[in-house]
């Protein structure tokens, strides 16, 4: 059912594996966002080399019963741990449902600064403030909006607003990989 996915750097540091039900800098607490910030490191780029089994173990035999359809996700923070490798948070979630709800439910900080209740237009997507960088499984995710495409107009085309975002259908599964508030990133990605 879970899922973790391997980030690695330019200098072939990658990062471990992390439960997914938290993520490593909050050390399991629920909360909607860590509040350890790491620091500034200019031209770092990371790119998602693989997904697998948690812990790094290889997939194990089909199991006898089947699995319900889910969308494994992975979000990736836009700061870096003291160590230096990303923090990622690791859920996974039913297909059909706007990414924004996903997050949410998850405990994914979504909105940073703007996470109070008269910032943001809560899944109107005229706001503008739950944009989410997409580097793996755009294919999963619904076409553009109007309102969407008005919005984003002058962002990168990877940039998605997580409210006007549908992950799939109801029996979707796969894997994708979300930057979460990719104006404030301190990495890039190699494509």
């Amino acid at each position: 059912m879970g899922s973790t996915v391997q980030l690695t750097g330019l200098l072939g540091v990658s990062s471990p594996p992390l439960a997914q039900s938290h993520c490593y800098s909050c050390s399991g607490a629920r909360k909607q966002s860590c509040s350890l910030r790491a620091p500034r490191r200019q031209g770092t780029r990371l790119r998602a080399v693989g997904m697998g089994a948690p812990g790094g173990e290889p997939p194990a035999a089909a199991p006898e019963q089947e699995e319900p359809p889910s969308v494994d996700f992975a979000f990736v923070s836009p700061r870096l741990l003291p160590d230096g490798t990303p923090d990622v948070h690791y859920r996974t979630a039913r297909g059909g449902q706007k990414l924004r709800d996903i997050m949410l439910e998850g405990y994914i900080d979504l909105y940073g600064p703007y996470d109070k209740l008269l910032l943001n237009c809560s899944g109107g997507g005229v706001c503008g403030t739950c944009i989410v960088e997409v580097v793996q499984g755009k294919e999963m995710l619904s076409p553009k909006t109007e309102v969407e495409k008005e919005v984003l107009k002058r962002k990168p085309k990877t940039w998605r607003l997580a409210c006007q975002a549908t992950v799939g259908n109801a029996d979707s599964t796969g894997q994708m990989v979300i930057q979460q508030l990719p104006e404030w990133k301190i990495h890039e990605w190699d494509k």
